[in-house]
């Protein structure tokens, strides 16, 4: 089902991003984090996996322009290709994915890195392009010391927050 943009903002105000993006023909799996509008010329061909969070300005590019400096008498070359991430993925702020990327289950994708080639289940990556930095066994043992929601204290989001933010004394219980 195609959308007009002016429909794709409505549904996105009214209904959220995920159902939007639905709309337009995005394969969302359940409990995902949409931060980003997930829009391009091909939207049926991107698939995203369960729990997998997308953060802001994230862009999924699904086709390569530069096909179109090829010129014969069978005239312009295109390329489509879909893009498919799995399931308990963190894509973070500002990434851009290439055309044809699969990236796998339990990956990190780093701000700002650039999704040239496809990324194996269980690997962190980041950089431009996109590089393995680590794996997931020693990324997950990594977050076991972070704060938990059990150790936030206040009634305010600003008070929770506060009281677990690295270096911030304000609000910290003694």
């Amino acid at each position: 089902m195609k959308l007009s943009r002016l429909t794709y903002r409505f549904q996105r105000s009214t209904r959220g991003r995920v159902y939007a993006m639905r709309a337009l023909g995005v394969q969302i799996g359940a409990g995902c984090r949409i931060l980003s509008d997930i829009i391009t010329s091909e939207p049926w061909l991107i698939s995203v996996g369960d729990r997998v969070t997308i953060s802001s300005g994230v862009t999924f590019i699904t086709h390569d322009g530069s096909g179109w400096l090829y010129r014969d008498e069978r005239g312009r070359r295109y390329r489509f290709a879909p893009i498919r991430v799995g399931s308990d993925v963190f894509i973070g702020a500002g990434v851009t994915v290439l055309p044809g990327v699969q990236i796998g289950d339990r990956c990190v994708v780093g701000a700002g890195s650039v999704v040239t080639a496809s990324v194996p289940d269980g690997t962190i990556v980041a950089g431009v392009p996109a590089r393995p930095i680590k794996y997931w066994p020693e990324f997950h043992a990594g977050l076991a010391a972070w704060p938990a929601a059990a150790d936030m204290v206040g009634e305010t989001y600003r008070q929770r927050v506060d009281s677990i933010a690295e270096g911030f004394q304000v609000n910290k219980p003694a």
